[in-house]
């Protein structure tokens, strides 16, 4: 794993403890937590949102760019 051994590991995680604290880690962690979670939601938003845009009702397929930069100089 990169090139760091368990107690080199175990050393570093010591020093960020000794640095910031317990508290302050409790409250990083859970600010990544929400960053993770907030961001994986954004991720599936945006799959269902483009997913439903392939899947037109009428069974038109979605204009690419070039079919709509025409459609937007002929109007």
């Amino acid at each position: 794993m990169f090139g760091i051994s368990v107690p080199q590991l175990i050393i570093i995680l010591v020093i960020v403890l000794l640095i910031f604290g317990g508290k302050r880690l409790r409250s990083l962690g859970g600010d990544l937590g929400s960053f993770i979670k907030g961001f994986k939601k954004a991720v599936s938003d945006e799959d269902s949102s483009s997913q439903q845009q392939l899947d037109k009702p009428n069974g038109e397929k979605p204009l690419t760019d070039q079919q709509q930069a025409k459609q937007s100089e002929n109007k």
